[in-house]
C-alpha cells in the first residue's frame, strides 16, 4: 500500500491516514493513499482539463504562448511541492489543492467572475472560489454513487481559501473554521501563498512577452531590479528574452527559499505538535517582512500597469458583456438552455446558469454568444 512516508512528515503535517474522510465513506485503495486519489480524481475532471482554455490575464484566442488556468494550476502545484517538501508537509494534499484551485472560475478570468457575480447578485452572487468547492463537491458526474468528486475534507478544506460568514454557515463543517476563526492545514496556507508567487512572477512574463509591460517600467520594481542587475552582471551578451526567463526564475527563486525559512522559524516558534494546534495557531506560512512588501509593491505595479492597461480593459469589456448577455438570454427564455441544464434550472433556479456559464471555456462562450445573437451563428 502507498503510505504517507510518515518518517518523512512533520507532526504538524496533514496525514492521509488520519483524514476526516469524505462526505460519502469509500473502501481505502491498495495503492493509493486517500490524497493520492484526490489528485487523481481532480486531473482526470471535466473542470481540470476545461483550464486549458481558461484565461490568467489574456484571453484564449491572443496567443498559444501565454498562461492559462490549467499552466497556472500546474505551475502553483510545483512551487507548493518544492516548498512542502523543505518544510516536511503532505506534498500529495498540497498537490490535490493547488491543481483544484482554480476549477470553479469562470471564462475571461476575473473579468468573467465580476459580470458573472453582477448578474447573480439577486440570487446570491457569484465567488469562483466557493464555484470551485462546488464543482468538486456537487457538479463532477463521474461516479454511479455520488455526484461531485467526493474529495477529502483536508482537500476540500484547502480548495476554499476564503468564505463570508453567512456562507460559512451553509457549508457545513468545511466551513466551520471561518465562523470559528481558525486556520487551515499549513498545506492549505501554503497552496495559497504558492498561487500568489506563482501568478505575480509568471503575470510579468506574460506582460513582457505581449508589450504591456516594458524592461524600463519593471526595472522601478525591487523584487524585478535585483535580480535583472545580477543577470545583466553575469551574462550581458543574452538577448533580452532569455534575461527576462532567467531573471523571473531567479525572483521565484527568492521567494521559495523565503517562504521556506520564516515559515520554518515561524512554525518553530509556534511549536504546534499537530495538526489540530496548528489550526489554533496564527498563520504560519509567510513572507518576511521584507519580501512581502516587494511582493505588494509588485503586486500594486502589476494592477495598475498590466491588469488596468487599456488594451487589457478593451479586452474585459468585451468578456464581461458576453458573460451578461448569455445569462440574460438565459435567464430570460430557459428553452435557450441545453437540455440538461434546462432540468437543472426547474430545480435551482438562477444557480443552474451560473453553473453553465461558469462551466464555460473562453472559446466555448465565444462561440455560444455567436450562437445565440449572430444571425450567421
Amino acid at each position: 500500500m502507498s503510505i504517507d512516508r510518515h518518517a518523512a512528515l512533520a507532526p504538524y503535517a496533514a496525514r492521509a491516514d488520519a483524514s476526516r474522510g469524505r462526505l460519502h465513506p469509500e473502501e481505502p485503495s491498495s495503492s493509493r493513499n486517500a490524497f493520492q486519489r484526490d489528485r487523481d480524481r481532480i486531473v482526470h475532471s471535466s473542470a481540470f482539463r476545461r483550464l486549458e482554455y481558461k484565461t490568467q490575464v489574456f484571453v484564449n484566442h491572443e496567443g498559444d504562448l501565454f498562461r492559462t488556468r490549467l499552466t497556472h494550476s500546474l505551475e502553483v502545484a510545483q512551487i507548493a511541492r518544492s516548498i512542502a517538501r523543505n518544510l516536511r508537509l503532505n506534498e500529495d494534499l498540497v498537490e490535490a489543492i493547488s491543481l483544484a484551485h482554480d476549477l470553479g472560475h469562470t471564462p475571461f478570468g476575473h473579468a468573467g467572475q465580476d459580470a458573472l457575480d453582477d448578474c447573480m447578485k439577486p440570487h446570491g452572487g457569484f465567488e469562483h472560489n466557493l464555484q470551485s468547492l462546488r464543482v468538486v463537491d456537487v457538479l463532477e458526474e463521474r461516479y454511479g454513487a455520488f455526484d461531485g468528486l467526493n474529495l477529502c475534507f483536508e482537500t476540500r478544506e484547502g480548495i476554499l481559501k476564503h468564505c463570508s460568514v453567512e456562507h460559512a454557515k451553509q457549508l457545513g463543517e468545511v466551513g466551520l473554521r471561518f465562523i470559528e476563526r481558525k486556520q487551515p492545514s499549513l498545506e492549505a496556507q501554503l497552496a495559497n501563498l504558492a498561487d500568489e508567487i506563482a501568478y505575480n512572477n509568471h503575470d510579468i512574463d506574460d506582460g513582457l512577452r505581449s508589450g504591456l509591460l516594458t524592461i524600463e517600467q519593471m526595472m522601478t520594481i525591487d523584487l524585478f531590479r535585483r535580480h535583472a542587475l545580477v543577470v545583466k552582471s553575469l551574462y550581458p551578451d543574452i538577448p533580452q528574452r532569455r534575461m527576462i526567463l532567467e531573471t523571473v526564475r531567479r525572483m521565484i527563486n527568492e521567494l521559495i527559499v523565503d517562504v521556506t525559512e520564516t515559515s520554518r522559524a515561524q512554525i518553530a516558534a509556534a511549536n504546534p505538535a499537530s495538526l489540530a494546534e496548528v489550526r489554533e495557531a496564527g498563520r504560519l506560512i509567510g513572507f518576511s517582512d521584507g519580501i512581502h512588501a516587494e511582493a505588494v509593491a509588485l503586486k500594486r505595479f502589476l494592477r495598475k500597469e498590466l491588469y488596468y492597461h487599456y488594451r487589457v480593459q478593451r479586452m474585459a469589456a468585451k468578456a464581461k458583456r458576453i458573460v451578461r448577455e448569455l445569462f440574460g438570454a438565459f435567464d430570460g427564455n430557459p428553452d435557450l438552455l441545453p437540455a440538461e441544464h434546462s432540468a437543472r434550472l426547474r430545480v435551482l433556479g438562477a444557480r443552474a446558469i451560473a453553473d453553465y456559464v461558469a462551466g464555460m471555456t473562453d472559446r466555448y462562450a465565444i462561440r455560444e454568444h455567436v450562437r445565440l445573437f449572430a444571425i450567421e451563428g
